[in-house]
């Protein structure tokens, strides 16, 4: 299954505007996607408050893993970004 490693951009970490960014791209996917910190369990990416449970801060590593290989591109560009620029 295909998946990537990618550090939180956002200042303030996969708060709500965040979480919310990312989850409406999760659910526009054709494949689900999990989001997961290092050694934790994986939620659904496409759940703004499952998102929000990782408690990840800016800077934590999130493995981003889907079967589609774009699924996992695109979500992962929005856990790197900076979303509350």
């Amino acid at each position: 299954m295909p998946s990537k490693t990618v550090t939180v951009g956002s200042s303030v970490g996969l708060h709500a505007r965040p979480a919310a960014t990312i989850a409406a791209a999760a659910a526009d996917q054709s494949s689900p996607v999990t989001l997961a910190v290092a050694g934790g369990d994986p939620v659904d990416a496409g759940s703004a408050l499952l998102i929000m449970t990782l408690g990840a801060a800016q800077g934590t590593e999130i493995v981003v893993e889907s079967d589609d290989q774009a699924a996992v591109d695109a979500v992962a560009a929005l856990v790197e970004a900076d979303l509350d620029a």
